[in-house]
């Protein structure tokens, strides 16, 4: 063991304890990544996606080359070798997908939500109907880890939305040949999707945004594209957003706990590591008001670490400014704190977990109590685990069936029962303006 795996890892504390900030004050003061590192990506994301636009499949194959170091040729995936990835799972494998591709169903199917239908007044009937979009494009990161379980993140709530068309992109592994990896091919033919390519990064959600030819094939653009990724991936979904719906931006995993002295340190600092395991870039944030709990934690942090396989990657994430422990005065400002955070993944480990669970406004996921691990809705939970991050589940929400579908109103009235309300909107029309819009009701009442 290298003496750097012996030192303690050195995350760093917020006291904000003594302290009366308000929401908005918290929202500045929460572990964030700099803003350099961000800027930086951004402007590499805005020159990807014009080189998508402009040079196409040619531009593609150099990335690939860039990033992967794979020199590509076609870069649809044969059917011939997603069937084979499929014949040769493991039966461990096999069955793990199939338990979570079944949970995760469960779930989404009732998540679809039921048309409405309302009459406002005798004759006057609206309806809000929800439908499908047409084509989705899904992406499944590579990089540093393999994920197939987000093949079934993604592919599952489409499915259970009604959309008919799907295509999958996910990076070529240099290794495989230039095809993705064999595991996440099969998950996709275990879902029954045929349309894969090998294309990865910010570059995958631009060629599904605005579509591309390459040769005989043809990736068509879609009208929803969904997916976690780097920071990289997050920023692309950002810039094309009006061009495409977008799921959000599920990037560099990020994960709260919210913990008292009941609390047990080693499975805190486990389900801190297992997030900076993802990525040097993971945020792992500890808020409590027990100082007492949070230093057992950190000498299991300290442990663990060391223990653990990707103890280096692990580090690099835990020292770095997006995480941290921030200390409170009362389980009250731990959930204050936890709102203005806003995490992709937030743990309640309290008395009375699911009391305090009940209290937090922003996350993309809450899982309570100690045996309710952010790697149980990674694979099987059955809940999504494509997730907002960066503060973005203020806002945002996961991955979910309708986010694969859309609203419709509908909006029919009768002769009567326009007539009855054609003098208001014939004044209103009149005070904006807009004398047309009332003639065209004059013209049908009078």
């Amino acid at each position: 063991m290298t003496q750097d795996q012996l030192s303690p890892v050195n995350l760093r504390t917020i006291d904000l304890r003594g302290t009366n900030h308000t929401y908005a004050q918290l929202r500045t003061i929460v572990p964030r990544q700099s803003s350099e590192y961000v800027g930086n990506a951004a402007k590499t994301v805005e020159r990807i996606i014009a080189g998508v636009r402009e040079r196409g499949a040619q531009y593609l194959r150099e990335l690939s080359a860039q990033f992967d170091q794979v020199e590509q040729g076609a870069l649809r995936v044969p059917q011939s070798a997603i069937d084979e990835a499929v014949a040769s799972l493991t039966p461990e494998v096999r069955a793990g997908l199939e338990v979570a591709i079944e949970r995760t169903r469960t779930f989404a199917r009732v998540q679809r939500p039921a048309d409405a239908r309302v009459e406002v007044a005798p004759g006057a009937t609206l309806v809000n109907r929800w439908t499908p979009v047409c084509r989705a494009g899904v992406y499944v990161p590579g990089g540093l880890a393999v994920y197939p379980s987000s093949v079934v993140m993604n592919t599952v709530p489409a499915q259970a939305a009604g959309v008919e068309s799907i295509v999958l992109c996910t990076p070529p592994q240099k290794e495989f040949g230039g095809m993705p990896h064999p595991t996440i091919l099969a998950a996709a033919g275990l879902l029954g999707i045929s349309e894969v390519w090998a294309i990865g990064g910010a570059q995958a959600l631009a060629a599904m945004a605005y579509g591309v030819a390459d040769g005989d094939d043809y990736l068509e653009s879609v009208d929803t594209i969904t997916g976690p990724g780097n920071i990289f991936v997050a920023l692309a979904k950002r810039a094309l957003q009006g061009v495409v719906g977008v799921d959000g931006e599920a990037g560099t995993t990020e994960i709260a706990v919210i913990a008292d002295d009941t609390a047990t340190p080693a499975f805190v600092a486990a389900d801190l590591i297992s997030q900076a395991e993802h990525d040097p870039n993971a945020g792992s944030v500890l808020i409590t008001h027990s100082q007492q709990l949070a230093e057992s934690v950190r000498a299991e942090i300290t442990a663990q670490t060391a223990a653990t396989k990707h103890s280096e990657r692990v580090r690099t994430a835990l020292e770095g400014v997006q995480s941290g422990v921030i200390l409170t005065d009362s389980l009250e400002a731990s959930v204050l704190v936890a709102d203005a955070y806003a995490a992709e993944h937030l743990e309640i480990h309290t008395e009375n977990a699911a009391d305090v669970a009940s209290q937090v406004r922003n996350a993309g996921a809450i899982f309570i109590g100690s045996y309710s691990p952010v790697p149980l809705g990674d694979y099987a939970a059955g809940s999504n685990h494509v997730l907002p991050t960066s503060g973005t589940a203020a806002f945002a929400s996961g991955l979910n069936t309708t986010v694969f579908m859309k609203a419709v109103q509908l909006i029919e009235y009768s002769k009567d029962a326009l007539a009855e309300i054609g003098d208001s909107i014939v004044a209103l029309a009149e005070e904006e303006d807009l004398p047309a819009h009332g003639q065209a009701i004059t013209a049908r009442t009078r």
